[in-house]
């Protein structure tokens, strides 16, 4: 596990951009959490710039999936919106596993849900002061925390106190 402090969205997407997105190849699956406002989709926008894929990455809320497909022969990005999803039949209704393979998935909300996709993941937190400005873009939205932990074999030793 490794927590970093992130001041503003330029800081969240070059976590994104320059920390994790560079770590991640086709079959990687990446669990968001946090509030609303938290920056969520500011990283994963980061992690589409890392991924060089066909954009706007824009919260998927209301189609609850997007897939974006990389410009360069990579993996493209699946960003997915689990917020509105009831149950795990609803999430398992999408068959992502059908896409992890091929994609880096990434799925805001996920946490109690997607875990089934993969034993190896990524879970990311991020989290705001209470009270700020819930809009990560505005100069006073509040530094965020945002603690990554790895599981399973393929994150073994990538980050800090990995489970």
């Amino acid at each position: 596990m490794t927590t970093y402090d992130v001041p503003d969205a330029a800081t969240m997407q070059h976590l994104g951009r320059d920390v994790v997105g560079p770590m991640l190849t086709a079959g990687d699956l990446v669990i968001l959490s946090g509030d609303l406002g938290a920056g969520k989709t500011t990283f994963t926008q980061g992690l589409g710039e890392a991924l060089r894929v066909r954009g706007p990455v824009a919260s998927p809320t209301f189609i609850i999936a997007r897939t974006h497909p990389s410009e360069v022969g990579g993996p493209a990005l699946v960003h997915v919106d689990a917020y509105r999803l009831g149950s795990l039949a609803e999430l398992d209704d999408l068959d992502l596993d059908a896409a992890l393979e091929d994609s880096v998935t990434v799925v805001e909300w996920g946490e109690g849900a997607a875990e089934q996709l993969s034993q190896d993941r990524l879970h990311i937190v991020i989290r705001r002061e209470r009270g700020g400005v819930l809009d990560m873009e505005a100069p006073d939205a509040g530094t965020r925390q945002v603690t990554v932990t790895g599981h399973g074999d393929r994150w073994q030793g990538a980050f800090v106190g990995d489970a």
